[in-house]
């Protein structure tokens, strides 16, 4: 997340070069205010992006911050569970939309008091604000001015009020609010795999059954407890059979088209972790992962019998 557009970006010095002491700059009368270490504003700054990470740091040092660079969402989880922070900086997209999202929960549920800023060079950023307004108090576009980090932080020690930690959820709940994300991650896996992309098919028809599929998935976890032997009807899950027989699936597909959802929908309980309950968490992935097979076979049984009949119709013709 580039903070200046006059930098090379083409710099390759590590990211964990020194800190670059600096005096009169903009953070000056910011020491104390918020800071937890006393000498600057310490900064959690996360990019998978490696030159924008360096250019960032860089610049964040010059202003006397304290940073700390994480380049995934694992370890930047692991940051925020092992230090204090006063500011986090993270990219929404690392590499796949949402990433961003993962962290900032984790930071708020962790420091709820730190300045959380989320950064995108994405067109479609205010797209994001609806889903994140919540949790960031601001979203910027790259790149952005270091120096907006002085007045952002002035308005953060001004208005800054008694810290709500965020309230757990079941998966459920994680599942729903974030079904946009799971379906766009499942699009994206799809679409790299050659056996499915030779299907020409547009993104609509490849996930119109995905809604269905999954919001039966979160009303088994809301009312069947049980963790396996359900044997109730998807709708979806039939159609969805009979819709690829006619596109020209195989079985085979079918099945890794489910594998993928599986993996897409552990994927976003994994980036709610500092939210989600324990207590009933290893129930709920293990009901979810029943619920997907049970759909699976509804699904091919849906299309072994598109399949049988048109051999019968072919065979009485």
């Amino acid at each position: 997340m580039s903070l200046s557009p006059e930098l090379n970006p083409r710099l390759t010095e590590h990211v964990t070069a020194d800190p670059i002491p600096a005096s009169g700059n903009a953070f000056d009368h910011l020491r104390g205010v918020i800071s937890t270490t006393g000498v600057g504003p310490k900064v959690l700054l996360v990019d998978d992006d490696r030159d924008d990470m360096f250019l960032s740091r860089r610049l964040l040092e010059k202003k006397n911050c304290e940073v700390v660079s994480a380049i995934s969402v694992t370890e930047a989880f692991r940051q925020i569970a092992a230090q204090s922070f006063d500011i986090l900086i993270t990219d929404l997209h690392m590499p796949n939309a949402g990433d961003g999202f993962a962290v900032v929960t984790a930071m708020r549920h962790c420091h709820p008091k730190a300045l959380i800023l989320v950064v995108s060079g994405f067109p479609d950023v205010q797209k994001s604000l609806a889903a994140i307004a919540l949790q960031a108090d601001e979203i910027l576009v790259k790149p952005f001015d270091v120096e907006q980090l002085a007045h952002l932080i002035d308005k953060k020690a001004l208005t800054s009020q008694p810290s709500v930690v965020p309230a757990k959820e079941d998966v459920a709940s994680i599942l729903d609010r974030d079904l946009a994300i799971t379906m766009e991650r499942w699009l994206s896996r799809v679409e790299q795999v050659e056996e499915l992309t030779a299907l020409p098919l547009s993104p609509k028809e490849r996930t119109a059954y995905l809604p269905g599929m999954i919001g039966n998935i979160t009303s088994r976890l809301r009312q069947t407890r049980a963790i396996e032997g359900i044997d109730k009807l998807c709708p979806a899950a039939v159609a969805h059979g009979q819709i690829r027989y006619r596109q020209g699936y195989t079985a085979p597909l079918i099945v890794q088209e489910s594998r993928i959802l599986q993996v897409c929908i552990f994927e976003t309980v994994e980036r709610n972790m500092a939210t989600v309950k324990f207590p009933t968490l290893m129930a709920d992935v293990m009901i979810v992962a029943d619920e997907v097979d049970a759909q699976l076979k509804q699904t091919i049984e849906s299309f072994l019998t598109m399949q049988r009949e048109k051999v019968a119709s072919g065979a009485s013709a």
